[in-house]
């Protein structure tokens, strides 16, 4: 279970993707102590040296983060500071894996759901079991019906139920668990209800773009993603798993 329905596919992209962001970095860093290298040797002999152990330890860090997370995800295993390292992935490589990936031909869907499906896996691995009132389900407006009148974003116990969209579900969900429940417009809004309700940890479903940038945005604080169903494209009518959301209720609930 992992909240994307996606094939194993989706981590060979991931693992992809990390393995030429770091040599792209690597082979940054090497180009930044090579080239100066005569020039700093007339500002003072020892310059060289110097600007090489800096470089040499941003070396090591970027291969560590790239190798050890690689490595952790191969080996289904927590390896020593990966915990630290998916930091890192989220802050900073994943934008450039994002531009690597677009350069080689792949969509930003597969790249950005490539990246939800391993921070899933990690998610898993890393955290524990919660009570119920530490689990934050955050949910998209698309969720609700385009064609209800009711504003469910300050307070969703205005939905009626009426089972035209899957709202009466969410509802059913939270009353049986007792977790919080809410959906949000927009980033901003995701924020507060983060800040208001002190989780920890989130279950959140959207598309892979918004998700994506939830993650980003509330690390270190684990997000697991489930993507939303989009029958009818994007931002209209959506839908969700249902079983699989309340799959991953259950693998974080004590």
């Amino acid at each position: 279970m992992d909240g994307t329905g996606n094939s194993t596919s989706r981590k060979r992209l991931f693992i992809g993707l990390m393995t030429g962001s770091c040599t792209l970095v690597c082979a940054l860093l090497v180009l930044l102590w090579v080239v100066p290298y005569i020039g700093l040797r007339n500002i003072n002999p020892d310059a060289p040296l110097i600007l090489g152990i800096v470089l040499g330890l941003l070396f090591l860090l970027v291969a560590w983060a790239g190798l050890g997370l690689v490595l952790s995800i191969m080996v289904r295993r927590h390896l020593p500071l990966t915990g630290r390292m998916r930091g890192l992935t989220i802050k900073l490589l994943l934008p450039l894996m994002s531009l690597l990936g677009r350069a080689l031909g792949f969509s930003k869907e597969n790249i950005h759901t490539s990246f939800i499906k391993v921070n899933n896996e990690l998610v898993l691995r890393e955290t524990g079991r919660y009570d119920p009132d530490k689990i934050l389900l955050l949910m998209p407006h698309c969720l609700q019906n385009s064609r209800c009148d009711m504003r469910l974003t300050y307070n969703i116990d205005n939905c009626k139920r009426c089972g035209m969209c899957p709202m009466t579900g969410l509802l059913n969900l939270r009353d049986r668990y007792g977790v919080h429940l809410a959906i949000a417009t927009g980033g901003t809004i995701a924020r507060r209800i983060v800040k208001q309700k002190r989780p920890a940890i989130i279950i959140a479903v959207a598309c892979y773009r918004d998700l994506s940038s939830g993650i980003q945005d509330t690390y270190p604080l684990p997000v697991f993603g489930v993507l939303n169903e989009r029958p009818h494209g994007p931002c209209l009518d959506t839908t969700v798993s249902l079983e699989r959301l309340e799959g991953a209720l259950k693998r974080f609930l004590k």
